[in-house]
Order: C-alpha cells, then sequence, then structure tokens
C-alpha cells in the first residue's frame, strides 16, 4: 500500500509499504480517508518541531473507517467513521494516572514521534477513535485540530466578558477562537498577515483584529481596545520565539499567557514586567480525550461551522509536489487535506 514518508526535513516521498497485522484484542484496523495538514506538519517539514523524528510517516489529523476490530473491542464497529486522537499515553504513567494523557511522561504522537496516518490502512488502539455517524470524513479530519483550541481554551481558563488576545492566526489559532468565541470572550487577533486578519474579521466574526508591524504601533491600538488595561488572556499560537517572548508585554495585571504554539529555542521572558502583573504563564500541550467528544458535539449541533476551513485539498500521490506551498502564507492556506485512496 501507499504512504508518504518525511525522509529530512524539506523531503517528502511517497513509497510502498507492507499491509498491517491483524489488529490485536484491544485494537482496531482503520482505513484512512482524509488527512489535514496543520502547524506541527508545517514545522516538521521545515525541521523547527523539537519533538519530531525522522524518517517517519506524518499525518494525525485523521478521518478514518474501522475495518476490523479485536475481540475484546466494544467501543467501536466494523464500518464507524471516526476521528483518530493521536496521542499514545502510557496509562502507568505519572501524568497519566493524574488524568494527563495529552502530556504524558512516555507520550508517542502519530506522525510526530512516531508513524502517523498518511497512509491507506493502519492498526491502533481502539480507545483512540472517537465515531461519529453524522460527521463528513472531512470533518473528522479536522476534529483534532480543533481540539487544541478546546484544551487551550480550558487552560486558560477564560470567563465570559473577559478580552483575549489570540496572537496567531493559522489553523491552530483559528481553533483556539472558536472555543474561546463559545465561552463568551471579547476577542482581539493579532497577525502579521493582512489576508488572515481579514478571514478572522469577515469569516470568523471577531470583534477587533491588528495588524502587527513590530514597531510599536500595535500596543496603543491594543490598548484603545481595553481601555487601557490590556488583555486578561493572552494566547499565542504563533510557534514563533520572538513573538512568544514578547506576549507578555500585552498581558493584564493578573492576567494569564498560555503558549500554544511550539519553539525549538529558549524562550526569554521581561521578568520585571511578569512579576509586577503577577501574571500566571501556562502550556498547553496536545488535548484530552473528552475533548474530542466536545469538539465532534459541537460540529453536530451546528456550534461550531467548518464549512470556511477547508481551502485547499489534495490527492496523496500528489502531497510530495505542492506540500512546500503550504509553508507559505500568500498561498493562502488555511487548512489543507488530504485525500488517500
Amino acid at each position: 500500500m501507499n504512504c508518504i514518508v518525511l525522509e529530512e526535513p524539506r523531503k517528502l516521498s511517497l513509497t510502498s509499504i507492507a499491509e498491517p497485522e491483524p489488529p490485536g484484542p484491544n485494537e482496531a484496523l482503520v482505513s484512512v480517508q482524509r488527512v489535514g495538514i496543520c502547524g506541527t506538519d508545517i514545522s516538521g517539514y521545515l525541521g523547527k518541531h523539537p519533538y519530531f523524528n525522522y524518517p517517519l510517516i506524518p499525518g494525525h489529523e485523521l478521518g478514518v473507517e474501522v475495518l476490523a476490530v479485536g475481540s475484546e473491542v466494544d467501543t467501536v464497529s466494523v464500518g464507524d467513521r471516526c476521528s483518530v486522537e493521536p496521542y499514545m499515553n502510557d496509562p502507568a504513567s505519572f501524568a497519566s494516572r493524574r488524568g494527563r494523557s495529552n502530556c504524558c511522561n512516555r507520550l508517542q504522537v502519530l506522525g510526530v514521534h512516531c508513524d502517523g496516518g498518511m497512509r491507506e490502512r493502519f492498526v491502533l488502539p481502539a480507545g483512540k477513535l472517537h465515531s461519529s455517524a453524522i460527521l463528513s470524513m472531512e470533518q473528522l479530519a479536522l476534529v483534532e485540530t480543533l481540539t487544541i483550541g478546546c484544551h487551550a481554551v480550558d487552560r486558560a481558563g477564560i470567563s465570559p466578558g473577559e478580552h483575549l488576545l489570540l496572537i496567531g492566526a493559522g489553523p491552530i489559532g483559528l481553533s483556539v477562537l472558536e472555543f474561546a468565541r463559545l465561552a463568551g470572550g471579547h476577542i482581539t487577533v493579532m497577525d502579521r498577515n493582512a489576508e488572515r486578519l481579514r478571514f478572522c474579521s469577515e469569516t470568523m466574526g471577531v470583534d477587533y483584529t491588528v495588524e502587527f508591524c513590530g514597531e510599536g504601533a500595535e500596543t496603543a491600538r491594543l490598548q484603545e481596545i481595553t481601555e487601557g488595561n490590556l488583555f486578561d488572556v493572552v494566547i499565542d499560537a504563533t510557534g514563533n520565539t520572538a513573538s512568544m517572548a514578547g506576549a507578555i508585554e500585552y498581558v493584564a495585571h493578573t492576567g494569564r499567557l498560555v503558549f500554544v504554539g511550539i519553539v525549538t529555542d529558549d524562550i526569554a521572558i521581561s521578568d520585571p514586567k511578569f512579576h509586577a502583573r503577577e501574571a500566571t504563564l501556562l502550556a498547553s500541550r496536545n488535548a484530552l480525550p473528552e475533548d474530542f467528544q466536545r469538539v465532534i458535539d459541537s460540529i453536530e449541533s451546528g456550534n461550531i461551522d467548518t464549512q470556511p476551513w477547508i481551502t485547499h485539498r489534495t490527492e496523496l500521490d500528489q502531497l510530495s509536489d505542492v506540500f512546500a506551498s503550504y509553508t507559505r502564507p500568500e498561498t493562502g492556506v488555511i487548512k489543507a487535506i488530504v485525500a488517500v485512496p
């Protein structure tokens, strides 16, 4: 069967691999139908993600169909259409025992630490499948990226009426935006890319957008929006070292700063500003199992409209040729979806 291999940074290839073994007692064999491309895939392709291993099969945003199940599986059945929770955790680990499988000490994320879903079929633990009889395969492939925003907003603890500054309007930032809206926050989005900001304003209906120019003009506008107080919550979804280091500038006294994006570098934050504001710094990594059901429910109920998300589509055998274009913001990519035969 065919698969895509990321052999090293900036080198994708289409190759053939053996069929998977039959599923074990608690496993399921799935047919991959759709794969989403997100910022993690872009960072891995560019060699900028600290957790990526090479070579590997990428792909962790997956819409799949169950082909076979093991003898002990009772949570999914043959023919079920599912989203995949790609976080392979050790239930005995310290974090997992505390209900935090998303940041397990021995976590293996499909398509990051170990082979992912950019292939026609593979076997995985059945407990990592979240089914829906309503969602399309493309919607199922979007679920994982939306769980990232769901978890980040939970980490931030946004209350109705609080002012949120979202820095970075890529796919992860947009997933944050969806759940910040549901939480009742007043949302401002800041990005360098005017087209992304226009999308946030015209399609996503955010309260304010601010174009970052790096010359300080944006700070005055952000103070104006918050009547001089700055933001209760700042969430940085850029995966950019300078942006993450500078985000403290926009945090109100008593505010919270949440890093969703991840970089390979150390991040230096102004301690006088951090202490003067008695700010809280939080990391948000991956998502929890319950986030997947919440996202599925939100799409099924119409609280989240996935229609504007998908801007680019391609086939598995074309991905090596077009992937580099997805790394360039001027291409206009919000979310690219790969169809797997």
